[in-house]
C-alpha cells in the first residue's frame, strides 16, 4: 500500500496530480486546507492537501487486502511470519476504515462547497440546512446561488452624515476612506470632510491629508475627545464626514473599548467594519466578535484583488449579520471600490464572475 501527500491551489489540480502519478485507482483518504511553509506562507491563500492510497502489488504477485491474504512460501519471501502478516493486516483495515469513513464525509456537494473556501462552519450549516430542508444534495448542487444567498445581505444606501470605519491594522481602512472620499466629491459631487483618529501611524495621517489636499476637502486630525467634538462641529457643513479610526488587534479588547468613546463623539449611526478578504477564518471569527462592541451597522471587504476564492465573503457576512455595503478590488483611488448587489457577490463565490 502506498500513500502520499499531494497540495495545489484547488481540488482539480490536485486530482489531476493524483491521476498523473497514482493512476486511476487511487483512493482518497482525507482531504484538508493548509498553508505554504515560511513566512510568506502566512499571507498567502491556503492550498487543499489531499492525502491519496494505492495499493501497490510486488514483484512476487503477492495480492494483500483487507478481506484475503494470499502468500506463496515457494517464493521465499524474506518475512515470512504469522505476526507480520497479522500486522499488515490490522492496518490495512485500520486504512480501509479510514478511507470508507472520508468517503462518506467528502460527498460531491461538501467538495465544492470546500472548493469555494468557504469556513468549514458555514459548510456544515449549509449542508445541515440542506438535510433538514429534505432535498438531496444533487439537487442543492445544481441550486447552488439560491442556496447562498440567504446567507448573504448587501446595503446599497447611499452615505451620509457622520460615517466611521472601524477594524484591525492593515486591512486598508485609510485607503478605503481616500476611495469614498474620492467617489463622493468628485463623481457623486457631495461636500465630504475627513477626520482621523490614526494617530498611532504618522504615514496615515500624511496619506489621508495627501488625498484631502489633491482632492480640495477639509481634513481634521483627532487626538483628544475635545479634538473630535471640534472637528464634528467645524465640519456641520459637509454632506458626508468620513471618520478614520485607528487599527486595533482583536485580541486586545481594552483598546477596541477606547475607540467607543470616539465614536460616540461623533454621533455616527453608520459604522462600517473593515475586513480583509485575506483574513483566516478563526481570525474572521474573532475580528467579529471583538468588534461588536463597537456596534457596526455594516461590512467593508477588502484587497480582493490580493486573493483568489471569495468564499469569505460569504463567511464574513454570515457571520457578522450585518449587510456588506462595499468590496475593494485594489490600489487605485477612487477607480477601485464598489457597491456589490447580492448576485454579483454570489457569482464571484462560485467563480462565475471576476472583479472587472
Amino acid at each position: 500500500m502506498v500513500v502520499k501527500r499531494y497540495t495545489g491551489n484547488n481540488i482539480t489540480e490536485v486530482m489531476a496530480k493524483i491521476k498523473s502519478d497514482m493512476g486511476g485507482e487511487a483512493l482518497i483518504v482525507s482531504q484538508r486546507k493548509v498553508r505554504k511553509q515560511g513566512l510568506w506562507g502566512l499571507f498567502s491563500s491556503k492550498l487543499i492537501e489531499i492525502t491519496a492510497a494505492k495499493e501497490e502489488k510486488t514483484r512476487d504477485d503477492v495480492n494483500i487486502n483487507t478481506t484475503s491474504y494470499y502468500y506463496d512460501k515457494r517464493m521465499g519471501h524474506p518475512h515470512n511470519n504469522s505476526d507480520k502478516t497479522e500486522e499488515i493486516l490490522r492496518e490495512l483495515q485500520k486504512l480501509k476504515s479510514s478511507i470508507d469513513e472520508s468517503k462518506e464525509k467528502e460527498s460531491p456537494f461538501r467538495k465544492m462547497l470546500t472548493e469555494l473556501d468557504l469556513s468549514d462552519e458555514l459548510i456544515e450549516e449549509i449542508i445541515n440546512t440542506v438535510k433538514e430542508g429534505d432535498i438531496t444534495e444533487e439537487k442543492a448542487q445544481k441550486n447552488l446561488p439560491k442556496l447562498l444567498k440567504p446567507y448573504l445581505s448587501v446595503s446599497s444606501r447611499e452615505l451620509k452624515g457622520n460615517v466611521v470605519l472601524v477594524g484591525p491594522t492593515g486591512v486598508g481602512k485609510t485607503t478605503t476612506i481616500a476611495k469614498l472620499a474620492g467617489r463622493l466629491s468628485l463623481i457623486d459631487k457631495k461636500s465630504v470632510g475627513l477626520i482621523t483618529v490614526d494617530t498611532y501611524r504618522i504615514g496615515a495621517v500624511e496619506q489621508l491629508k495627501t488625498y484631502a489636499e489633491i482632492m480640495n476637502i477639509p481634513f481634521k486630525v483627532v487626538v483628544t475627545l475635545k479634538d473630535m467634538e471640534e472637528a464634528i462641529k467645524e465640519l456641520s457643513h459637509c454632506d458626508v464626514v468620513l471618520i478614520d479610526t485607528t487599527g486595533r488587534s482583536s485580541k486586545n479588547s481594552m483598546q477596541i473599548s477606547e475607540l467607543r468613546a470616539f465614536i460616540d463623539k461623533s454621533k455616527s449611526k453608520d459604522i462600517h467594519l473593515v475586513i480583509s478578504a485575506g483574513t483566516k477564518d478563526k481570525d474572521v471569527v474573532n475580528i467579529i466578535e471583538a468588534y461588536k462592541t463597537l456596534a457596526y451597522t455594516r461590512l467593508i471587504v477588502t484587497k480582493l484583488d490580493e486573493t483568489m476564492t471569495y468564499g469569505v465573503i460569504l463567511s464574513i457576512a454570515n457571520a457578522a449579520k450585518v449587510p456588506v455595503s462595499y468590496i475593494t478590488t485594489g490600489q487605485n483611488v477612487p477607480e477601485d471600490i464598489q457597491v456589490p448587489t447580492k448576485d454579483k457577490l454570489v457569482r464571484l463565490i462560485l467563480k462565475e464572475d471576476n472583479l472587472c
